[in-house]
């Protein structure tokens, strides 16, 4: 694992129904990022356009775009410039009929250190995300960087365990969470307080779980359902970084914000030297991991 500090930027904005505008609003983070010292920068999913997954149309496939589009263009552009590593993401269009949720990683020099794309794939009220993206099948695989290791996941993939394990089993250094989440207005104070909660305890436990730092990048602000509908989304922001124990080293509130934090890379060694959860797992015991369910 690198040692020394790491210093992150995650880009929490809103997105509007201008894709022009979305990626401005990227580009200007991005340099905010660079003039406050980040060597690295992750933006929330899907950041060039609003979240389009709350109905099915199939004209929306229209936004996608091939891994050499306009979006990855002007992310390396941005990361050379600044040279500062780069975590974006776009609706790939890998082929007619056939896209993922993917993220892309471009190195300092501008050129595409790696892909990930999302692997889970949620189909809920108001994120009918299986009706556009494939899963991915790249597996849980580390993107090396100039940064360090970077295990890329992709919002429905931060509740599963078994994902933020592959990851740290695969050498990842940092586990990171390109994310579009919020509340339907219609929940009470209540429920969204548990299900903010829920969101931030989830990935904080796969920090502990692995002794790894994480940081989630999540969209901001109110989206409408443009289809008429009743599926508006309030995506509720709150990105944060947490260290190798779950501590919170900074969160975003709800507004649009470049939230920049430093992390000691040398804490998952030690940390891991004090809880050794990778020594004292039961690889012999597992295999019901690969089921189903237990019946």
């Amino acid at each position: 694992m690198k040692s020394g500090e790491l210093t992150l930027a995650l880009i929490q904005h809103g997105m509007g129904a201008d894709v022009d505008a979305n990626r401005t609003a990227s580009l200007d983070g991005i340099a905010e990022a660079a003039a406050r010292g980040a060597q690295l920068a992750v933006l929330p999913e899907l950041h060039a356009s609003e979240y389009f997954c709350k109905y099915q149309d199939p004209a929306l496939f229209d936004l996608a775009e091939p891994l050499d589009g306009i979006t990855r263009r002007l992310l390396a552009e941005a990361a050379a410039d600044y040279k500062m590593v780069v975590v974006g993401g776009i609706f790939e269009h890998r082929a007619p009929g056939l896209a993922h949720n993917t993220a892309i990683v471009l190195e300092c020099d501008g050129s595409l250190a790696g892909i990930y794309r999302k692997m889970h794939i949620p189909d809920d009220p108001g994120y009918n995300e299986k009706f556009y993206f494939t899963p991915g099948d790249l597996g849980f695989e580390p993107v090396d960087t100039s940064v360090g290791r970077l295990g890329v996941l992709v919002c429905w993939d931060q509740w599963y365990p078994e994902a933020a394990r592959l990851m740290a089993l695969a050498g990842a250094e940092i586990l990171l969470y390109p994310t579009a989440i919020g509340f339907d207005p219609a929940d009470d104070e209540a429920e969204a307080r548990r299900q903010l909660d829920a969101w931030c305890i989830i990935q904080r436990a796969h920090g502990v779980a692995n002794g790894l730092p994480v940081a989630s990048c999540n969209r901001a602000g109110y989206e409408p359902d443009r289809s008429g509908g009743t599926y508006n989304a309030e995506f509720w922001g709150h990105s944060f970084v947490c260290g190798p124990q779950g501590e919170v080293l900074a969160e975003a509130d709800a507004a649009s914000e470049v939230l920049v934090c430093s992390i000691d890379r040398g804490r998952s060694e030690t940390v891991r030297r004090t809880w050794p959860f990778f020594r004292d797992r039961r690889i012999d015991a597992y295999d019901g991991l690969t089921r189903r369910f237990g019946d």
